[in-house]
């Protein structure tokens, strides 16, 4: 038999011919590697927790939190920098994505007459094995090599785990159905660029979409972002639009959650107000700054509430990125804060 090679890399990803190359590449036996990507399904029937390669927990939203053990884990960080980093995104995704941010992706949105947000229900759970093995092969990876990548990046919900869904859980069969077979887990390092990667082609309809209406269009993971000078009939068919194009590539929009705000009201993205330019609300401003008031005041940020030193600094960059004012006071009260004996 002929081993399987790499045949052509549309992008400068490393060349993995076999699936001892990939075992080799993440210093794993052949047998650890089948163990971890789980190719015939025996880690979705075991019943004991240790035998499960993620640590499961639904959010008070209907969210299901998939965290891979830690060894898991690291093999996804390394496919994450060697395999999936050199892929390009679309210009549209902002979402995890180096040099982009939430404040990039709002950004585009500042100062306009009309913001349209959508979004997506479940966003990784709507992203099957198959799409990823998709993209796998597209990279130029052997039908092997993609088949053991996909499993290192999905997963199948074990039953005790779908047990425990919440009984109002929005679309609930269709979302446990999902669950249960192969899918992106929100909560492992590598589905986020997988999920901007299978949305490319999303992107570049919306794209097209928004240049039709004369709009501007970006995506923040599950967030579609619209604005520009919309009448009520062209809001209504720009959404229906869009909801049939998600349909269309796998994608599923949440009603419930479409947001179209004017100038007149206040237009949030990402949590950030975009009716002058890219902020977080005053409200958030003035509770954090209260925060730290009285964190200065009990001589110990771990006593102004449930913030801790290190969340603490990082709301106060959030909060004060790209308005000077702000950071300035706020790192004030946070340095009086971090003195206090």
């Amino acid at each position: 038999m002929t081993p399987t090679r790499t045949v052509r890399r549309p992008w400068h990803t490393p060349v993995i011919d076999t699936v001892d190359d990939l075992a080799a590449m993440l210093d794993l036996s052949i047998e650890h590697l089948d163990w971890y990507a789980d190719r015939r399904a025996m880690n979705r029937r075991a019943t004991a927790h240790r035998l499960h390669h993620y640590h499961y927990r639904w959010t008070d939203h209907g969210r299901l939190i998939e965290i891979p053990k830690s060894r898991l884990r690291a093999l996804q960080g390394r496919l994450l920098a060697e395999a999936l980093g050199p892929i390009p995104v679309h210009s549209a995704a902002h979402g995890f994505v180096p040099g982009r941010s939430a404040h990039t992706f709002a950004a585009a949105h500042t100062a306009q007459p009309v913001v349209v947000r959508i979004d997506l229900l479940a966003f990784f759970t709507h992203i099957p094995a198959t799409r990823v093995h998709r993209l796998f092969r597209t990279a130029g990876y052997p039908e092997p090599v993609a088949h053991t990548l996909t499993g290192l990046c999905t997963n199948r919900t074990p039953h005790p785990v779908l047990r425990r869904a919440p009984t109002d859980l929005t679309h609930r069969a269709a979302r446990l159905t999902a669950l249960r077979t192969g899918h992106l887990p929100q909560g492992a390092p590598t589905s986020p660029a997988l999920a901007n990667l299978r949305a490319y082609r999303l992107d570049r309809r919306l794209t097209g979409l928004a240049d039709a209406f004369e709009t501007t269009y970006t995506r923040y993971a599950d967030d579609l972002a619209f604005s520009g000078d919309l009448t009520t009939r062209r809001i209504d068919d720009l959404i229906a639009v869009v909801t049939d194009i998600a349909r269309d590539e796998g994608f599923q929009v949440h009603p419930a959650k479409t947001r179209v705000r004017s100038r007149a009201d206040r237009q949030l993205l990402a949590g950030l107000v975009v009716n002058q330019h890219p902020a977080t609300p005053r409200d958030e401003y003035d509770q954090l700054r209260a925060i730290l008031h009285n964190a200065a005041r009990t001589a110990s940020p771990r006593r102004a509430g449930p913030a801790t030193p290190t969340s603490l600094i990082g709301r106060v960059l959030w909060v004060g990125h790209h308005h000077p004012a702000r950071a300035a006071k706020l790192a004030t009260l946070l340095a009086r804060a971090r003195a206090a004996p």
